[in-house]
């Protein structure tokens, strides 16, 4: 279409927006006080604001080229004036408006990145419990909040709001501000944002109480009661008479959650174990001659899990019936997986031992406490649990009192010995005797 240039004197405002009426072919009129800056009529009647300007800092061999600022009923004149001054301004730096413009919107956006970020690096490279968590929080958290925005002009800011937003759960909010740093590394590398760019930076995390949930004698001897009953009678649940269920009757019920969710709960139990390492388990990583879980892979890589005698009478009590220890749904087909989770026996299990509060990873501390407590020392439970930092098996230093009293014991007792006050008692047992009455 062809185009006609009608070079005004005159300041454009809206007065001469108004008035500029369309016609045959587009046409453009120029500001007077702006070089460069004008204002665009279609034949529609639809009017934009543009501006015109030449590369490589002028010249008369050099090109023109325009950019559109936006439409008229979208910015008001002295608004388009002053993003015109402002392009005019780089066009004399010998910048190109329209390159930079080209560049933004061909820009990625935070959604593009994450996408690139999961298929490229975190599938890649990554084990599946920390592929599920990454694609969870960037997923379900970040990229409705931000996937919009250009991941280039992303600001700590921003992503500050959105850690303020979840700070009701400071565990979720702290591990989306890791894991965008994670990805924004990934970007920089590959050239989706300038490199060394990372709105994560400098974000304070909210401080993270650890939740220690450790079972009492009675707990235990509740916890035990309520597998056996479970896999045996069945647990009693009600339907909900507000909620819609065909064929089923309004009255109690009793679930048996069967001989395999059993063996899973008591193997966590006895062994300390992740649960995705018992629920990912195969029989050709169980050598029971010896006693040990041969894991070809874990959290921590290659590990070896050595087995109790209540472990090893779960296992070789429990009926094989496909590739895993544990089977699923599909167990002993070509379409075989390991089972996803121990959600719905695990929390018929807890509310008949009125543990709700007690989760499956707690069996795991739990495991530990008994070794602390019972002086197995720390380096030895680290192993145990197959930790690779001695830092992490740390945590449960408290616990480990019965060293230093059985030292303190036999220090006693020596000393006692030496004064004349009674030879040293065998096993440093030292009787309690009643007060006479």
């Amino acid at each position: 279409m062809a185009v006609s240039v009608i070079k005004s004197k005159l300041k454009l405002t809206k007065r001469t927006v108004d008035a500029a009426s369309p016609r045959d072919v587009r046409y453009v009129l120029f500001d007077a006080d702006i070089k460069g800056f004008g204002l665009r009529v279609f034949p529609s009647g639809q009017k934009s604001w543009v501006f015109e300007y030449k590369v490589d800092g002028g010249g008369r061999k050099a090109s023109t080229k325009r950019v559109t600022i936006g439409r008229a009923d979208e910015f008001t004149p002295d608004q388009a004036r002053k993003i015109a001054d402002k392009l005019r301004s780089q066009a004399k730096l010998g910048q190109d408006p329209q390159a930079a413009k080209i560049d933004h919107r061909q820009a990625a956006t935070v959604a593009e990145v994450i996408s690139d970020f999961i298929d490229k690096h975190v599938t890649a490279k990554k084990k599946a419990s920390t592929k599920d968590l990454y694609e969870d929080i960037l997923n379900r958290i970040v990229k409705p909040a931000l996937g919009s925005k250009k991941a280039k002009e992303l600001t700590r800011s921003d992503l500050a709001k959105l850690h303020l937003t979840w700070s009701h759960t400071p565990f979720q909010a702290n591990r989306m501000v890791a894991v965008v740093g994670s990805m924004y590394a990934f970007a920089g590398k590959h050239g989706l944002v300038p490199e060394g760019y990372n709105p994560a930076k400098g974000i304070e995390k909210y401080s993270e109480a650890s939740r220690e949930r450790l079972l009492s004698g009675d707990e235990m001897e509740r916890l035990g009661e309520a597998i056996r009953v479970a896999e045996t009678v069945g647990i009693s649940w009600e339907i909900d008479p507000t909620k819609k269920s065909k064929h089923v009757p309004k009255k109690k019920r009793e679930t048996i959650i069967g001989a395999h969710a059993a063996a899973a709960v008591r193997l966590l139990i006895f062994t300390g174990a992740r649960l995705g390492e018992i629920l990912n388990l195969e029989w050709s990583q169980v050598d029971l001659d010896r006693g040990l879980l041969l894991l070809a892979d874990s959290k921590t890589g290659k590990k070896t899990i050595v087995l109790n005698a209540p472990a090893m009478v779960v296992l070789s009590s429990l009926m094989r019936v496909g590739r895993y220890v544990i089977a699923g749904d599909a167990a002993g087909t070509e379409d075989e997986k390991p089972r996803s989770d121990l959600k719905r026996p695990w929390a018929m299990i807890t509310r008949h031992a009125d543990l709700t509060d007690l989760r499956l990873h707690d069996l795991r501390h739990n495991f530990a406490s008994f070794g602390a407590g019972g002086g197995m020392g720390l380096p030895i439970i680290g192993k145990l649990l197959g930790h690779t930092q001695a830092a992490t098996t740390q945590r449960y230093a408290h616990l480990d009192a019965d060293p230093l009293r059985r030292a303190s014991n036999t220090i006693g007792a020596s000393i006692a010995a030496a004064m004349g006050e009674g030879a040293a008692p065998a096993n440093n047992v030292i009787p309690i005797r009643a007060d006479k009455a």
